[in-house]
């Protein structure tokens, strides 16, 4: 059990979160002809849309309700059902989500009810399905706020499975995968693969792989997103033959997902390092009744190579790692896993998840605060986002930049880091990080070599410098 750090500063220095509406809006691009509306000033949607671009480098819609300084004393309702009828009406979406910020929420605005009112005075946008999600960006993070919506999004678009005459296994092939943040498209694509060497067919909710991949298109503007989950395959999560949960964050959908269809639900933390990825395989093969395909065996083999080929790097490294909660916890598997010592973990708010991850202490902090926890203790490798690139060459270490945003490379969004195949080329990735910067002697040498007697040393490694 960790020790869980509380905040003991008034200010963040260096922050390390990202905001719930930020991430209720990554859920919502993950929809097919959808559109996040964030209910507060512009600015709140400008900072929100510059952190989208600079990360997937596309274009992103995101609307504003535009709150002013009128409307935050006297009440926003208007521009709540306004800017909803507007986006009806002009980008003709299959998908709205009310997202409110720190203003609206603190003004007192009540997103739910606005709903209600635009559906009493505007039947004939019916078939346009409108979810609001109480976000303030004051609390929680991108996790907790991509949570919240998804939580709402399938209150609202999956049917009871009483009144649909849905029930599991209708569908013999249609597995339902509710996929958190951390989840690359990257991520995504390959999970689709293996899915379907197991001749199952996933429905991911959200998928981004379909949305934010990347891909061109024939259409040279549209104003909603393009791919991404049909909204039509909500109403059929009920007839699927399992949930796949992916991330610890995402518990309360799964089991409302479960409470009104039924379909039993197979819940995983991560697909991060070995012992994760066998888990996902058994619950494949569980829920298909196929065998492991030879192809998955083969990478299964390759990864357990690729953890001897980098034991040396990795073994009693002493690793620095900030993230949300989901994310910590894979990467503190994944290293623990290769032998290294996680001495700074740090994260942006108090989750349940973090009283079960297997260090003596979590820091609920910023940069900052890895920064000093990482120089104290001799860090020798930072895993962040962007944000930490600056901290990781203040500690004089490498930086395995991971999470989001990830605007100074290119294509991060895109890298692939679950399954065998994943977890190997993060497990290469580390290990020439380490091979290939400036540090002390690599302390796994001490333990193979300690009961070597002086004359069979002579084929030792030489540390790099």
């Amino acid at each position: 059990m960790a020790d869980i750090l509380k905040r003991n500063k008034a200010l963040s220095v260096n922050p390390l979160k990202a905001s719930q509406p930020i991430g209720g809006s990554l859920a919502t691009l993950g929809f097919n002809r959808a559109m996040p509306m964030l209910h507060g000033s512009q600015g709140c949607t400008a900072f929100a849309k510059v952190f989208f671009v600079r990360h997937f480098r596309e274009p992103i819609p995101l609307q504003s309700t535009a709150m002013d300084q009128a409307s935050s004393v006297l009440g926003a309702d208007e521009n709540v059902r306004e800017g909803i009828r507007n986006i009806a009406e002009k980008s003709n979406p299959a998908l709205i989500t009310i997202l409110t910020t720190g203003l609206a929420e603190t003004q007192g605005a009540d997103v739910h009810r606005n709903v209600r009112e635009f559906r009493e005075a505007n039947p004939e946008f019916a078939d346009v399905a409108v979810v609001a999600v109480n976000t303030p960006d004051f609390t929680g993070s991108v996790e907790t706020g991509y949570a919240a919506t998804l939580v709402e999004i399938i209150r609202a678009l999956v049917p009871d499975a009483q009144t649909a005459g849905t029930y599991p296994g209708k569908r013999k092939r249609q597995v339902n995968v509710l996929a958190s943040y951390m989840l690359t498209p990257g991520d995504l694509e390959a999970l689709r693969d293996i899915f379907e060497q197991f001749q199952l067919r996933p429905v991911f909710v959200p998928d981004l792989s379909d949305s934010l991949d990347g891909c061109l298109t024939d259409d040279d503007f549209s104003p909603v997103t393009i791919g991404g989950t049909l909204i039509s395959e909500m109403a059929t999560l009920g007839d699927a033959l399992a949930t796949i949960v992916i991330g610890d964050s995402l518990s309360k959908a799964a089991e409302l997902l479960e409470a009104k269809t039924g379909v039993p639900t197979y819940p995983l933390p991560h697909l991060y390092g070995l012992k994760a990825n066998d888990a996902l395989m058994c619950a494949l093969a569980k829920i298909s009744g196929n065998a492991v395909p030879e192809r998955i065996e083969r990478q299964r083999a390759q990864l357990q190579d690729a953890m001897l080929d980098t034991h040396f790097m990795l073994g009693q490294l002493r690793v620095a790692i900030a993230a949300d909660a989901d994310l910590l916890a894979a990467f503190i598997d994944l290293v623990q896993e290769m032998g290294a010592d996680v001495v700074a973990a740090v994260t942006s708010c108090n989750t349940p998840l973090l009283a079960k991850i297997p260090v003596a202490s979590i820091k609920i902090g910023d940069l900052e605060d890895m920064e000093l926890m990482g120089r104290a203790n001799k860090v020798q490798l930072v895993i962040g986002n962007s944000h930490a690139v600056d901290t990781a060459e203040r500690l004089g270490t490498p930086i395995l930049r991971a999470g989001f945003p990830l605007y100074d490379i290119i294509g991060g969004y895109q890298k692939t880091w679950v399954g065998y195949r994943g977890t190997r080329q993060t497990l290469f990735d580390l290990a020439n990080l380490v091979i290939n910067y400036s540090h002390e002697e690599i302390p796994v040498y001490h333990s193979v070599y300690a009961q070597k007697p002086a004359s069979e040393l002579t084929d030792r490694p030489q540390p790099c410098h």
